[in-house]
């Protein structure tokens, strides 16, 4: 009892395995218990892990995985937890790199291209607490040079900026973030890990964070957007967040003001393309977050139930589900298109006391406001632009189906994200459905397809001068021009012109006998 009384007045824990202490019970569950079926486990995962262990190294798959694995579900993503340091196990690896200052970790690389697969691998930190960490008055930005020789540091509000103090693995269990995540599996012996009871939470279908959730989202606010992600992801399981979880998140969301914004730019996007992006609008707006948390994340949810953007979102879902890529531009540039159409339209018809543009010029400027008014300058914003400026100056290019167009249409590195954007557009009725599938057929057709369907086009607008002549033809000399203007607004865009009627020819007259020589009016 005296001895209990002094190790917690000089901060000592209990120790050995299966000891309590302040970082939690080690549990090793045999697979009997935790029924995870190794053939689920990625092979490039378990090379990983293979030859840690044979350098004389611990290492375990650890994280999401293993909560998946728990659940039967076959993990996307393998991630690796050792005591190595990142420089050993870069050693070890042909193909491994150091990336991050905030958190430094290795990327081991299998595959290439596009078939390239990441391991992540990370070394176990200690638990360091804020009140002894070194503190910089400013942000990442503000005091790159004094965080530069710092493992371990915090801003005023209690935010870590460095953590790269290695530890045991007990510790490291301790400082991740919830608890379903905070469990280690070993291949080799169908070991699982667990500190806090993961497990059993996994069972109860319940995020809970481990430690005091207010101290956790000051020490990380981005934690409060990973709630979020979690909460949508497993959602479809029946999972839910613990109450203590979910109260302090409304209030502690302002702390999101200090992160960098490049930082919610990036966390946003994972909100977004991790195959859920339907279930977290959704929770957000279930747990008060809808705003406040990025500007453009509060847009997705103002628009979540409108057509278009909705298509969007089921249809990024069902690309993440189905192993396909996705593209933030692609998914942004249909979020932000309402912008973009009306500000184009605005322009062409001149409201609001402007002159009217070109239809090209008009598009270009609509484009700029938006990129001003909803971008802004984050990370990457170079590239997002271009290629959701190419997406968007692409659609009225569709409409012209003749000449060289569609051939060097098709021929775009984009082409493929400019027609499904189009695509969408038809389903929700804003583009001719007709066109969306002549374009589907073209740009899949051989060179002779290709040509019977630019003459069918062709054909379809030859006709539909030919019944627009008789019209003309008949009708009363007053009503001539208004019909005629009403026809020039109802030619289809970017230069796809009726051809006109031919113009009769006027007889020559003969000069009447007695006339003046010469007075005879010359043909036109």
């Amino acid at each position: 009892m005296i001895k209990k009384f002094i190790d917690k007045l000089l901060g000592i824990s209990g120790g050995g395995a299966g000891g309590k202490s302040r970082f939690g019970k080690r549990q090793e569950v045999p697979a009997s218990v935790h029924g995870i079926d190794p053939a689920l486990v990625d092979e490039r995962a378990r090379n990983v892990v293979t030859t840690l262990q044979q350098a004389g190294y611990e290492a375990y798959v650890v994280g999401g995985a293993v909560r998946d694995l728990l659940l039967g579900l076959r993990p996307k993503d393998f991630d690796v937890a050792t005591n190595a340091t990142p420089e050993q196990v870069k050693s070890l690896f042909r193909r491994a790199f150091i990336i991050g200052r905030r958190f430094r970790i290795v990327h081991v690389v299998y595959g290439r291209g596009r078939e390239h697969e990441v391991i992540e691998v990370s070394t176990f930190r200690a638990y360091m607490e804020s009140t002894g960490a070194e503190q910089v008055a400013g942000n990442e930005r503000t005091s790159k040079g004094e965080l530069a020789g710092m493992k371990h540091a915090v801003d005023a509000s209690g935010r870590v900026l460095r953590d790269n103090v290695w530890g045991p693995q007990e510790e490291d269990a301790a400082r991740r973030d919830f608890t379903v995540n905070a469990m280690y599996y070993d291949p080799a012996s169908q070991t699982v890990v667990d500190y806090h009871n993961g497990i059993k939470d996994a069972k109860k279908l319940t995020l809970r964070m481990i430690g005091d959730p207010v101290t956790r989202y000051r020490e990380d606010p981005v934690r409060i957007i990973r709630a979020i992600r979690f909460s949508a992801k497993l959602a479809a399981l029946g999972f839910s967040l613990e109450s203590k979880t979910a109260a302090p998140l409304i209030e502690c969301s302002k702390l999101l003001a200090d992160v960098p914004q490049s930082r919610l730019f990036d966390e946003m996007l994972k909100l977004l393309q991790t195959g859920h992006s339907l279930a977290t609008v959704a929770q957000l707006r279930k747990l008060g977050l809808a705003t406040g948390i990025y500007p453009l994340l509060d847009v997705v949810v103002e628009r979540a139930d409108q057509a278009f953007v909705t298509a969007a979102l089921q249809d990024t879902d069902r690309r993440v589900g189905e192993g396909k890529p996705v593209a933030p531009s692609f998914l942004l540039a249909c979020v932000l298109w309402a912008d973009v159409r009306d500000g184009w339209s605005q322009r062409i018809e001149g409201r609001h006391g402007q002159r009217p543009q070109a239809s090209f010029p008009a598009l270009q400027d609509a484009i700029d406001d938006v990129f001003n008014a909803r971008i802004g300058d984050v990370s990457g914003r170079g590239k997002l632009a271009a290629d959701m400026r190419e997406i968007w100056m692409m659609q009225p290019r569709f409409e012209k189906r003749s000449g060289a167009t569609p051939h060097s249409l098709v021929e775009q590195a984009r082409f493929r994200a400019g027609f499904d954007f189009m695509r969408l557009r038809a389903d929700i009725g804003e583009v001719n459905e007709a066109i969306a599938e002549w374009w589907q057929e073209f740009s899949t057709s051989d060179d002779l397809r290709r040509q019977d369907l630019l003459e069918q086009v062709r054909d379809e607008q030859h006709k539909k001068t030919r019944q627009r002549v008789p019209a003309r033809a008949q009708a009363p000399a007053p009503a001539a021009v208004p019909a005629e203007r009403d026809e020039e607004q109802a030619l289809p865009p970017d230069g796809e012109f009726a051809v006109a009627a031919p113009r009769k020819r006027r007889r020559r007259r003969k000069p009447r006998s007695g006339g003046e020589a010469g007075s005879s009016i010359s043909p036109e």
